[in-house]
């Protein structure tokens, strides 16, 4: 089989990139990945001189370049590629309808067009929006996005459907919660934190801290994905979730306590502007269906995780500089959260 995988620079892109490269050896890959500044090639490292891996770098709405890829012959298109960052897309709303409504829109019709196989659509449970305190997301719960960020993935969500409705077209899309593991681009809440600790720094806390969120394994998601992409019927959603459910504050005193570091390195930063409440998914329909369920408990996750973060050092200091400083300290400017 002959994948097309774009934003496989990313986090859970280049994650799954390496599992199908460990549990299907004989495929081959195709990365292309427009490096934007969570996109990084470091990930890859490992499948550098894998015969069958390949990497182009190149944006999803550049029809010339994806028709050239296609034209080579491609089995499945899985769309990773995703501004995906809810505080960005509030400082800059354009460039994720940019990406992930015309970016997407494009790569449905080029592999229409090309008579693409498969045609996976990487969601979120963001899309859903916010629950009360009880209940779950399942396939039918209404959208209801409540960020740019979370209204342009539901955007691409519904043309995403729209082209197995209207054109047939073998679409399917899967929805997961938090996705957490190595490889994480350090502005999101856990590698934020685990990086801030490494060098006992405050780690910021939107509000009360009491915004729950659900959290997966990011090797679990990806072994989701590759049931679904074998084994999911054309035309459907499948959600994916651990039903690790944890509020904020707890998470992070989990992670505290892990890495053997004091409560008073908690900092609450001002809530950010349609903040969600409670995500929670429902994978019933993916477990019954499709026999997926969730091998990581969150406490051995998050230890892998800091395991990870804390051998790579590196990796992510070259990150939490230039740029992404720059982001940090506009976006939290709080005393105490400055200075590298």
């Amino acid at each position: 089989m002959k994948l097309l995988i774009t934003g496989g620079a990313g986090f859970i892109g280049s994650n799954f990139i390496l599992y199908m490269l460990e549990h299907h050896p004989d495929y081959d890959i195709i990365n292309l990945d427009k490096l934007t500044y969570a996109g990084n090639l470091e990930n890859l490292a490992s499948a550098g001189g894998n015969p069958h891996y390949s990497f182009i770098r190149g944006d999803i709405a550049d029809a010339k370049l994806v028709d050239a890829i296609l034209d080579g012959g491609v089995d499945a298109v899985i769309n990773f590629a995703a501004e995906s960052h809810v505080d960005r897309s509030i400082l800059e709303p354009a460039a994720f309808i940019k990406t992930n409504v015309l970016g997407t829109q494009l790569l449905l019709d080029r592999a229409r067009e090309k008579h693409v196989g498969r045609f996976i659509q990487i969601s979120t449970d963001e899309v859903y929006g916010s629950l009360g305190a009880t209940g779950k997301f399942t396939e039918t719960t209404c959208l209801h996005p409540n960020s740019p960020y979370s209204a342009s993935k539901a955007s691409a969500d519904m043309i995403a459907q729209a082209y197995f409705e209207t054109f047939s077209m073998p679409v399917m899309i899967t929805r997961t919660s938090n996705n957490y593991g190595p490889y994480q681009f350090p502005e999101k809440f856990l590698p934020l934190a685990v990086t801030n600790l490494l060098e006992d720094r405050p780690v910021p806390v939107y509000g009360d801290g009491l915004n729950v969120r659900d959290w997966i394994f990011v090797m679990d998601n990806a072994e989701a994905i590759d049931l679904v992409l074998h084994k999911g019927k054309e035309g459907e959603v499948y959600n994916i979730g651990a039903g690790e459910e944890r509020t904020n504050k707890a998470f992070i005193e989990s992670v505290l306590h892990l890495m053997g570091k004091p409560a008073s390195l908690i900092t609450s930063v001002k809530d950010r502007p349609g903040h969600d409440r409670r995500y929670a998914i429902d994978p019933s329909k993916i477990m019954d269906r499709l026999g997926w369920k969730p091998r990581t408990v969150l406490d051995r996750g998050l230890q892998t995780t800091i395991d990870w973060y804390t051998v790579n050092r590196t990796w992510w200091k070259r990150i939490k500089s230039g740029e992404y400083l720059e982001y940090y300290e506009k976006n939290y400017a709080v005393k105490g959260l400055k200075g590298y």
